[in-house]
C-alpha cells in the first residue's frame, strides 16, 4: 500500500452537502473570534465582580506601644571575696558557676599555727581565771584572818599601854615599861593598817582584784582574737549567690586585700539595655517591661525601668537604661543576652486597625478604604496611639469593618471581592 501525506489545510473531511461543511470552511475565523471574545468576557466578568483582595478586620482591644531593645543580664553589684589573713591555701571547695549559700565554706587555709595560738590563748584564760579564783578563795580569806588577828593584837597592846600609863601616872610603873607598851601599841596599829590594806586590795575594786580581773579580760580578748583568726582560715560565702569568678588554687599564698572569688548575689537582677536616643522622650522611670532571654525565647518575665542614664553615647546615638527584675527566673545567668519590650503607652478597650490600611497616616487627613456593598469606599479617619503595625482609631471605623491594605492598588469606589485575612 502506498503512503500519502495529508494536508490538513486542504483536507475536506466533510462532503460538500454535509451540514458541518460550511463551519469547517470558517474554522479559522471562528478561532480568531474566540481569541478576542473570551478575554473580553473574562475582563468584563472581572470588572463586574471586582478583583479578589485580602482585607483586614477592625477590632476592639488593648493597644500597647512599646520600645524594643536588647541588652544583657547584670547583678546590681558583685561581691569580691578575699582572705583577712596571710596564709597558704590548703583546699578550694567550689568552682565557677556554682550556687552557694550564706556561710558555706569556700576556701580553706592552713590553720596549724592558728590552732596553736588558740591553745595558748585558752591556757592564758585558764591561768587568769585560776588567779582570780585563788584571790577569792584563798588569798582574801587569809588576809581577812590576818586582819582579825592584828585587831586582836592591837586590843591587847592597847590594854597593856593603858595599864603601863596608869602605873606610871601613879608612880608605880617605870618609864621603860611605858615606852615598851607604847612601842607595842604602835606596832599593833601598823599591823592592823597593813592587814586592812591587804584585805582592801584583795576585795572587789581593790588593786590586786582589779589587776587579776584585767588579766582575765585581756586573756579572754586574746582568746577571742585567736578564735577569730582561726575562723578566718575558713573563707565562707557572705551571702547567697553564684560564683562567677575563681582566682585561687590549692597551694597559693594569699594576703589580705586580694580578691580570690567574685560572687553575684542572689535576689534582684539588673538588665542593662541601650535604647536608641530617638525613643528617649518615651521613657520614664517605673514603666513595665516584658523580658525574654535569647537562650529561652518562649519564656518571658517582668521587669521595671529603674534607671535612665543622664548622658547619651554619642558614638552609638543611644542611651543606657537599667531595668530591675524583682523575681527573675532561675535560668538567668550573668551577662546573658536578653530582649526587652518596654511598655511606654497603653490604650485599654480601644478600636484597633492595621497601620498598613491607613493612607496619609502622617498627614492631617488620614483615610482608609472600607469595604461596603462590595466596593472600596474612602473613609476619613482620626488616629490616636500608633504601636508598631497597629493604630488606634478615634473616629471613622468601628469593630468588624473590613479595610483594604494601602498597597493593594485598589481605588476608591472600585468593586472588589473581599477575602478576610
Amino acid at each position: 500500500m502506498k503512503s500519502r501525506e495529508i494536508d490538513l489545510g486542504r483536507a475536506k473531511p466533510f462532503a460538500p452537502d454535509h451540514p458541518l461543511a460550511a463551519l469547517w470552511r470558517l474554522k479559522w475565523r471562528i478561532l480568531a473570534g474566540l481569541l478576542v471574545v473570551v478575554p473580553a468576557a473574562l475582563l468584563a466578568l472581572r470588572w463586574a465582580v471586582g478583583p479578589e483582595v485580602v482585607v483586614y478586620p477592625v477590632r476592639s482591644g488593648d493597644l500597647v506601644r512599646s520600645v524594643v531593645a536588647s541588652g544583657h543580664v547584670e547583678t546590681p553589684y558583685r561581691v569580691e571575696i578575699g582572705s583577712q589573713i596571710t596564709g597558704t591555701v590548703s583546699q578550694v571547695l567550689v568552682a565557677e558557676g556554682e550556687v552557694v549559700r550564706q556561710g558555706q565554706p569556700l576556701v580553706l587555709l592552713d590553720a596549724g599555727e592558728l590552732q596553736a595560738a588558740l591553745v595558748q590563748a585558752e591556757g592564758a584564760v585558764a591561768q587568769a581565771e585560776a588567779r582570780l579564783r585563788q584571790i577569792r578563795e584563798v588569798t582574801r580569806p587569809s588576809a581577812e584572818e590576818s586582819l582579825k588577828q592584828a585587831r586582836a593584837t592591837l586590843a591587847n597592846a592597847q590594854s597593856s599601854y593603858d595599864r603601863a600609863e596608869q602605873l606610871a601616872r601613879n608612880g608605880a610603873g617605870t618609864r621603860a615599861s611605858l615606852d615598851a607598851a607604847t612601842r607595842d601599841l604602835d606596832v599593833a596599829r601598823t599591823q592592823v593598817r597593813t592587814a586592812e590594806l591587804a584585805v582592801f586590795t584583795l576585795s572587789p575594786g581593790g588593786s590586786d582584784a582589779v589587776m587579776a580581773e584585767t588579766q582575765l579580760v585581756q586573756a579572754r580578748a586574746t582568746l577571742d582574737t585567736a578564735r577569730a583568726r582561726l575562723a578566718y582560715a575558713t573563707i565562707v560565702a557572705p551571702r547567697d549567690g553564684v560564683l562567677i569568678t575563681r582566682m585561687v588554687e590549692k597551694g597559693a599564698v594569699v594576703q589580705p586585700g586580694r580578691a580570690l572569688l567574685v560572687l553575684a548575689p542572689s535576689g534582684e537582677v539588673q538588665l542593662v539595655v541601650d535604647i536608641d536616643e530617638k525613643n528617649l522622650a518615651l521613657l520614664s522611670l517605673g514603666q513595665q517591661a516584658l523580658v525574654s532571654a535569647d537562650a529561652y525565647p518562649d519564656s518571658r518575665f517582668s521587669a521595671v525601668l529603674t534607671y535612665i542614664n543622664p548622658g547619651v553615647d554619642i558614638s552609638r546615638a543611644s542611651v543606657q537604661v537599667k531595668l530591675t527584675a524583682h523575681d527573675p527566673p532561675a535560668y538567668l545567668r550573668q551577662d546573658m543576652t536578653v530582649s526587652v519590650d518596654i511598655q511606654v503607652d497603653r490604650r485599654a478597650s480601644t478600636i484597633i486597625a492595621p497601620a498598613r490600611a491607613v493612607h496619609d497616616a502622617g498627614k492631617e487627613a488620614p483615610w482608609a478604604l472600607v469595604v461596603r456593598d462590595g466596593r472600596a469606599r474612602m473613609q476619613p479617619l482620626r488616629l490616636g496611639l500608633r504601636a508598631g503595625a497597629q493604630v488606634e482609631i478615634l473616629d471613622g471605623l468601628k469593630p468588624g469593618d473590613l479595610v483594604v491594605p494601602a498597597a493593594s492598588g485598589v481605588r476608591a469606589g472600585q468593586r472588589i471581592r473581599a477575602t478576610p485575612s
